[in-house]
């Protein structure tokens, strides 16, 4: 957990794994829980625009302090872990969430 521990019983309905900003904006559905490796600003921005619940940043990747900061100010959870993408959606598909 980065970012958000008070904010994590939020209701995510999807989940989308990328690590393009262009099909981010073309695939990620409000509600969804955005998993990548992108560290920087504009990913709070990203999120922002899709309407995402949290962020989960994969391969052991952290943002800085000012996106952190930022996704304070917007309310957004960021979480972290060391899996690879692919592991990562894997994991949570199984576990019931379904793609954006």
């Amino acid at each position: 957990m980065i970012y958000g521990d008070d904010l994590l019983d939020r209701e995510v309905t999807s989940g989308f794994g990328c690590d393009l900003i262009s099909d981010s904006l073309c695939y990620a559905r409000p509600g969804c829980l955005l998993l990548t490796g992108l560290t920087n600003i504009q990913i709070i921005r990203l999120a922002e625009m899709v309407e995402a619940r949290g962020i989960v940043f994969v391969r052991g990747k952290r943002p800085g302090p000012e996106v952190i900061e930022l996704a304070r100010q917007k309310n957004l959870p960021l979480l972290a872990t060391n899996m690879f993408l692919f592991e990562s959606c894997g994991i949570l598909y199984q576990a019931g969430l379904r793609s954006s």
